[in-house]
């Protein structure tokens, strides 16, 4: 996993997330820029995402697909 975030929250790199949904890092990349889901920057300039937002987003996808 990629860490913590200061307030304790667990951070995930793009290709974690990727894997989650099963798509290509540069898709969550693109989500990121579309705003579709947000993302902290790292002081090196690197995309960071909030597991609960993920996951969270996760469930959503997966009760939309059961309908």
């Amino acid at each position: 996993m990629a860490g913590k975030e200061p307030t304790g929250e667990e951070l995930l790199t793009p290709a974690e997330v990727a894997a989650m949904f099963r798509v290509n890092p540069k898709t969550v990349t693109r989500w990121a820029r579309a705003g579709k889901i947000s993302a902290i920057r790292t002081l090196g300039g690197h995309r960071r995402f909030r597991a609960s937002e993920i996951r969270g987003l996760l469930v959503q996808e997966t009760e939309h697909e059961e309908i």
